[in-house]
């Protein structure tokens, strides 16, 4: 079984909810990364990605909009000790692609789509190796 804390990212860039979208993609850029967990204080409370920042710009919202309410309602998160499958699930009930992991009310760290895809990848690659390194076709001579 692979859990989320096996393959999440621990890195994970904050912003506040009182900077705008600018600085939001000014940040990304920066920091090469595709989404910001919002906060307020300590706590997230919502997530920006560069596909908000897309859409923003197409409707035309002033980009001096500071991100205090951007995004959903209810901050969708996945705790480090649910199995992949979990954070999947909720990833696809919530149409989203990044889920921020919380912990005790903190922020952990971030699993994405990407990061799912890959470790099954890695673990069917494995597994196949395992099979292929237990069976030995016989010889045959004729």
């Amino acid at each position: 079984m692979i859990y989320v804390k096996d393959i999440m990212a621990r890195d994970v860039k904050t912003i506040s909810a009182e900077s705008t979208i600018t600085q939001a993609a000014k940040a990304m850029a920066r920091w090469k990364i595709g989404a910001l967990v919002i906060t307020e204080g300590p706590s997230p409370v919502g997530i920006i990605t560069e596909g908000d920042i897309s859409r923003c710009v197409a409707k035309g919202v002033r980009l001096s909009t500071k991100l205090h309410g951007f995004g959903r309602k209810k901050l969708i998160s996945v705790s480090p000790a649910e199995r992949v499958e979990v954070a999947a699930k909720k990833m696809a009930e919530g149409d989203v692609k990044k889920l921020p992991v919380m912990e005790d009310g903190k922020l952990v760290g971030m699993i994405t789509q990407t990061d799912i895809v890959n470790s099954s990848f890695a673990l069917v690659t494995s597994l196949k190796e395992m099979v292929q390194a237990r069976y030995r076709p016989p010889d045959f001579e004729m």
